[in-house]
């Protein structure tokens, strides 16, 4: 299934009984508060004020982050995925670039925001998706959750065709078949992966392979 949301104050989705389980939030202009849960992981639309046990930041629009424990977020507005159970590092990035770094399919790109410190971890990624880009159906092996950032399109689903706009929240269940479509605009678009086939492990990681003992 397709879930299309406007962005809103407070919980959006609640997906705490899935195999990797999530809370989505949203804020605007009001105070969010948000306890010890696991991993907060944000992105912020309009400058806000970020409080956690790592300090006091002033975040510009178009950065994000990923927040350990409790935080408060004040005035402004943004997306926050919070990755229950999960003690993840804590990461301010961005402004996000208006392109991603990697090839996708069909001409789209992708930049890994906040990468995964183990395999198996969250990360949160950029797609950019080109005026004029015909998709191929696809689907995912666990959810997905994705803020419209930029432009305009659709989504095409076995349910129907969603358009999309800026400030859209999205959530792609499981394995369900979808594309992204556009004509005249391009797509910009933030989204959440609660897990990861990719990163480190114990066996293969720089430091690791890069130590030489002769």
């Amino acid at each position: 299934m397709f879930h299309l949301h406007p962005l809103a104050h407070g919980l959006i989705a609640d997906r705490s009984a899935d195999p990797w389980p999530t809370r989505v939030r949203g804020w605007l202009t009001n105070r969010l508060e948000l306890a010890d849960e696991g991993t907060h992981f944000g992105y912020v639309c309009q400058p806000t004020c970020l409080r956690c046990a790592s300090g006091d930041f002033r975040l510009r629009e178009g950065m994000y982050f990923a927040v350990p424990g409790d935080l408060v977020l004040e005035r402004g507005a943004g997306l926050v995925v919070s990755r229950l159970g999960h003690r993840g590092l804590f990461h301010l990035g961005g402004p996000i670039e208006q392109r991603g770094r990697l090839r996708y399919i069909d001409g789209c790109t992708d930049a890994l925001l906040i990468p995964p410190v183990l395999r198996g971890d969250p990360c949160l990624n950029l797609l950019h998706v080109p005026s004029g880009t015909s998709q191929t159906a696809h689907t995912h092996p666990s959810l997905r959750v994705g803020l419209i950032v930029k432009g305009s399109g659709e989504c095409r689903t076995p349910q129907g065709g969603f358009p999309l706009e800026a400030s859209q929240v999205f959530l792609i269940e499981a394995d369900t078949p979808h594309a992204f479509h556009t004509v005249d605009n391009e797509l910009l678009i933030v989204a959440y992966h609660p897990d990861s086939d990719f990163g480190p492990t114990h066996e293969d990681h720089p430091m690791r392979n890069r130590t030489i003992i002769r």
